[in-house]
């Protein structure tokens, strides 16, 4: 191999490395509870909600379902999941009966937990669960700012048929459990919660 050849694969192969390094997920020290639930929340572009059915056979009954969710546009996160959603979906005619729900995301959902080797169960694999209720936005500021942040992560959403009773809806949070390192579920006040920010340099 040539001194110019070796050189140049030399070149390509730092290249490489630092592509990858610079997509790299770094998360916050899991000591840190309420910046770490924040930055899952930011991070998370989906999550699952449970709610109580009311849809046969299983009236009554837990009912989890996916929705794309979003805190604010990248870099901007409020804290807050903001939903798209129209009353067609089932879920959400659960909701308009009981509004209370849970809302659960990870970082299974990231390049995180695959980058370490931990699976989506492992402690180590951060995940939070919500609890609180949906409520409907009316047209104002923060129905506005629903809008910006649903539609700048999920552009999609612009071209959804216009005929499917479409609203924006935020995510009342009661409520936060961590789960994010061996030693069991951490409890966090939405106080808390919304004191902390995910924005500072990380470990």
């Amino acid at each position: 191999m040539s001194a110019v050849l070796r050189a140049a694969c030399v070149l390509l192969l730092g290249l490489l490395w630092a592509s990858c390094s610079s997509h790299r997920v770094h998360i916050p020290p899991h000591e840190e509870v309420a910046r770490m639930a924040r930055f899952i929340t930011h991070q998370c572009d989906w999550a699952s909600m449970a709610t109580i059915s009311t849809h046969q056979p299983i009236v009554g009954k837990p009912f989890s379902n996916l929705f794309s969710v979003s805190d604010g546009p990248l870099g901007r996160s409020t804290g807050v999941p903001f939903f798209y959603l129209t009353r067609m979906e089932v879920s959400v005619q659960d909701l308009q009966v009981n509004p209370a729900a849970s809302l659960s995301m990870s970082l299974a959902q990231t390049h995180y937990c695959k980058q370490e080797g931990f699976d989506p169960q492992s402690p180590l694999c951060a995940h939070i669960i919500l609890s609180g209720s949906v409520l409907e936005l009316a047209n104002g500021t923060e129905a506005d700012f629903a809008k910006k942040s649903l539609f700048s992560r999920h552009p999609e959403m612009i071209d959804w048929p216009s005929d499917h009773d479409w609203f924006f809806a935020k995510f009342n949070i009661t409520q936060v459990l961590v789960l994010d390192y061996f030693g069991g579920v951490k409890s966090v006040t939405p106080e808390q919660y919304f004191n902390a920010s995910p924005d500072r340099k990380h470990h």
